[in-house]
């Protein structure tokens, strides 16, 4: 990726170069950003991804991973030698790494002199959304089965470790950016894991099949048990009006987090347009996913629930043409939704650990074994996109 034939050769070349080979939907949205946020966005999600190439890994045991993540918080922090960090994971990457992503290890430090390059406020954001996701994500990834996750609330929490704590992060980024979103810091506060959440819920219901191909399920179990549904039992080929039931509640549950992500965007002010695209792109592009899954019940792939390349160019025109206009924009949220299932939901649920710093114990969920690593490698990335 890294290649001497780009015109840019800078650091902050290289992110704008590795992106699109790391996120379609964030090579997409993070370009209408204004500069100060573009740089420090797309900083944010290479090291996010860096994480997530760490803790994919199949041939590194948990502990390896555990501490290589450990190590990787205290390069963020300046604490670690991030040269030394990137030559050891490179030296453990297998060869179902991807080709990009053993790239962006090979260049971490690059990724870093960015960070450093960013102001204080900017640095602070994202080092309390990397120490996060490290310190959360692995509990659930080693854990991962095709029994699913035991309850909603486990779902609330595993959305907030892979998604949530970047919704908080891009709130922050905005607010320091712009003084009119930092007059709206707290009510943007509140909906920012929510709307993080509607976008990876989304990710979730669309990806299962190809998930429990890999040996994971992200979907609660007690939901689906309600319907009689035994998630270690599923058989994508057979009809199943209980699944498709519980797949229809879980789409609500989604679709009521979208309206909080719509609520959210409206209180960047309407002269922030880069901002606003950034999120209202995101936001289109789920709900329209969400009426893809509601109308394909007994989909096999997600590839049957991927929305149209005319649907995404029609998207970012309306949206375009509506930008400012709050009243607009609510009406093409309502038209792109009609029909879906809404839930009412209870108050979002934040987790916040006691201490970041503090070693997570790799303990089952339920008290299941650890499973294999060396498995297909469980991707399941969004960070508050739209897809991977």
């Amino acid at each position: 990726m890294d290649s001497g034939n780009s015109e840019d050769n800078t650091d902050k070349g290289y992110q704008d170069r590795i992106l699109p080979h790391v996120s379609r939907t964030f090579a997409l949205t993070i370009p209408q950003l204004p500069e100060p946020l573009r740089v420090a966005v797309t900083n944010a999600y290479l090291l996010c991804r860096i994480a997530d190439t760490i803790e994919d890994e199949p041939a590194l045991p948990p502990e390896e991973t555990l501490a290589f993540l450990e190590r990787f918080m205290g390069v963020v922090a300046g604490r670690e030698n991030a040269a030394l960090l990137a030559s050891e994971v490179e030296g453990r990457l297998s060869n179902r790494t991807l080709a990009t992503e053993r790239d962006l290890i090979v260049n971490m430090v690059r990724v870093l002199n960015v960070t450093a390059s960013l102001s204080a406020p900017q640095r602070s954001a994202i080092q309390r959304c990397v120490d996060l996701m490290c310190y959360g994500m692995p509990r659930f990834q080693a854990t991962a089965s095709i029994r699913g996750l035991a309850q909603a609330a486990d779902l609330d929490e595993y959305c907030y470790y892979v998604a949530g704590v970047v919704g908080e992060m891009l709130t922050e980024l905005f607010c320091e950016y712009s003084e009119g979103a930092a007059r709206n810091r707290a009510a943007l506060q509140s909906l920012a894991v929510s709307f993080a959440q509607g976008l990876q819920m989304t990710n979730i219901l669309k990806d299962v099949w190809e998930d429990r191909s890999r040996g994971a399920c992200w979907l609660p179990q007690e939901v689906f048990a309600r319907y009689g549904v035994d998630l270690t039992q599923l058989n994508a080929t057979a009809a199943n009006p209980g699944f498709d039931a519980a797949m229809n509640e879980l789409i609500g549950v989604a679709h009521a987090h979208l309206r909080n992500a719509l609520d959210y965007t409206l209180l960047i002010p309407a002269g922030q347009t880069g901002i606003r695209r950034f999120c209202l792109w995101a936001v289109g592009l789920a709900v329209l996913t969400l009426q893809k899954i509601h109308k394909s019940p007994g989909f096999t792939a997600g590839s049957q629930v991927k929305i149209s390349r005319r649907a995404v160019t029609m998207t970012r025109i309306l949206t375009d043409l509506s930008i400012r206009n709050d009243w607009m924009l609510r009406r093409l949220f309502s038209s792109a939704a009609r029909g879906l299932p809404l839930a009412q939901l209870a108050e979002v649920r934040r987790t916040y650990p006691a201490r970041t710093d503090a070693r997570p114990e790799y303990k089952p969920l339920s008290g299941e074994e650890f499973p294999s690593r060396e498995s297909e490698p469980l991707r399941r990335r969004s960070y508050g996109g739209s897809g991977s």
